[in-house]
């Protein structure tokens, strides 16, 4: 009797797939505060983010008009630490599962 041993090879697309099934998506999520000025928080939002002048100050104002803006989605472990970098930075972040997948 012979064995054969079969390798299972996975896409980098299929092990994402996966990786978005058991995990999930998550926002992070900037939240207004009375605090920070609105040109630091423009300022932050492209270093952190790489953001534009004009993406930066989308989101800066959504903080401010809504309360709130999603700056950011994706998988958990990059989302946190995103949060932790903007906290780092004196802005109050949170994290959101995006409940619509």
């Amino acid at each position: 009797m012979t064995l054969v041993w079969a390798k299972t090879q996975t896409t980098p697309e299929a092990e994402t797939l996966t990786e978005l099934q058991l995990e999930g998506i998550w926002h992070v999520i900037v939240l207004n505060d009375p605090v920070n000025l609105m040109s630091y928080v423009v300022m932050v939002f492209k270093k952190v983010f790489g953001f534009d002048e004009v993406t930066a100050r989308k989101h800066m104002m959504e903080v401010h008009e809504q309360g709130r803006s999603v700056v950011w989605s994706g998988l958990r472990e990059k989302a946190e630490a995103y949060a932790h970098t903007l906290q780092q930075w004196h802005l109050t972040a949170v994290l959101e599962p995006d409940e619509t997948h």
